[in-house]
């Protein structure tokens, strides 16, 4: 019996590399992994490629060379899906066109789409080099600005005044040459929708988006920075609201073009009910947030619905397999030297907590959002409900304490003295 091969495309940073393996050895299937450097994961497949990320074309031409019988390229992250998507073109598989791949990796070219299509968003303009004050004068303050293309909520602040503009706009480019990309490279400025957010998670199957999960932000997303930290599954919006989400997702993945393979999608939803798309990726959920979607009376991890999905093994799509999950995100609170953290145990022990992975090592220099692109770790927790879940997280989150430079830093980001 021949076993299929599956290259997984993922950055030697990405957390989700190892739970992309599991689960396509789960899958009796071999394992390339295809990353720009040495990856923590790398010894547990079975061959690996060394690719440029930032170079589609060379990196699929390698992957098509050393790979040329694969039954699917899998991006686990935003860095890989434009080699993915050329490779899987190059192998003759199914992909999405590199116009739309693109189009996710760019956030002005997405806006554009969007626009095109008459899809629901934010109002929006292209920034170039100090024209930040005038262009959100144009849209009305306040306003959200953002690079084109980093992702995580990296380098993303929201603007109150054109006073403030001048300074944000410097600090952003900071982040862009940090990032080694262009200084003067344009921006993205949108208008601010007061609202809560949520996530549609999926899979377009056949030209179809099959949903897989919908996902409530339970804490407030309202700036200055926009940093990740809690997701709860399923929803508590009303049905109708859950109706219009579904059907805006699907009206702006068509006006991008998206016909195949994973989607994780960003609503903000305001006070009317009113559906904005704030962004479409084409790859599954980030960080580990995955490993608090299970499906199905086995508990399939989406890793393994995405990779079987694929390999074309079957595109039926099971329910979710525990009533209710969510996952903590734990962010850096201050910059300098992780020395600790406290809590793990008793965070641990609080009912309904089911898994603590810290994914940053001690005595690693870190710096919080907008400049930062990481996080301490993630929390994970099932209840018989959605609210359970939420409790459980906050709970979670009260009880862990980081230390930085050896000192505990507070929820506001604040130093106090360690004992």
């Amino acid at each position: 019996m021949t076993v299929e091969t599956i290259v997984i495309v993922a950055s030697c940073e990405s957390y989700r590399t190892g739970d992309f393996v599991a689960a396509a050895r789960a899958q009796r299937l071999r394992v390339v992994v295809a990353t720009d450097a040495d990856s923590p994961f790398a010894n547990r497949a079975d061959s690996t490629i060394e690719i440029d990320l930032d170079n589609p074309a060379e990196g699929a031409a390698r992957i098509a060379a050393e790979a040329p019988s694969a039954a699917a390229v899998v991006a686990v992250d935003d860095q890989g899906v434009r080699v993915a998507a050329a490779a899987s073109a190059l192998l003759g598989l199914a992909t999405n066109p590199s116009s739309a791949v693109d189009a996710t990796r760019d956030k002005l070219s997405m806006r554009r789409l969007l626009e095109a299509g008459g899809v629901s968003q934010p109002a929006f303009r292209e920034v170039g080099t100090d024209r930040l004050a005038h262009s959100a004068a144009e849209i009305g303050f306040p306003v959200v600005v953002k690079p084109t293309s980093l992702a995580a909520s990296r380098g993303v602040i929201r603007v109150d005044g054109a006073e403030a503009a001048p300074l944000i706009e410097a600090r952003i480019r900071d982040i862009l040459e940090d990032a080694g990309l262009i200084r003067s490279a344009s921006l993205i400025v949108e208008q601010y929708i007061a609202g809560h957010e949520m996530v549609v998670e999926g899979i377009m199957v056949d030209g179809d988006l099959e949903v897989l999960a919908l996902i409530d932000k339970p804490v407030p997303l309202v700036g200055p920075f926009f940093e990740e930290t809690m997701f709860v599954s399923p929803s508590r919006q009303a049905p109708a609201v859950q109706d219009r989400v579904i059907a805006t997702v699907r009206t702006a993945i068509d006006a991008i073009g998206l016909v195949t393979g994973p989607v994780h999608a960003e609503v903000r939803v305001d006070a009317d009910g009113s559906v904005y798309i704030i962004e479409i990726a084409a790859r599954s959920i980030g960080g580990l947030c995955g490993r608090s979607l299970t499906f199905g009376l086995l508990a399939e991890p989406l890793e393994s619905v995405v990779i079987r999905s694929a390999v074309g093994r079957s595109s039926r799509m099971e329910k979710q397999s525990k009533p209710a999950t969510g996952v903590l995100m734990l962010p850096i609170p201050a910059a300098g030297t992780l020395t600790g953290i406290d809590g793990i145990e008793g965070a641990s022990g609080i009912e309904g907590i089911d898994e603590i992975e810290i994914t940053v090592p001690f005595g690693k220099t870190v710096a919080p959002l907008p400049e930062g692109d990481r996080y301490l770790g993630f929390v994970f927790a099932s209840g018989i409900d959605a609210d359970a879940v939420e409790s459980a997280l906050k709970a979670a989150a009260a009880a862990i304490d980081p230390t930085i430079d050896g000192e505990y830093v507070t929820s506001d980001g604040q130093f106090d003295a360690a004992g």
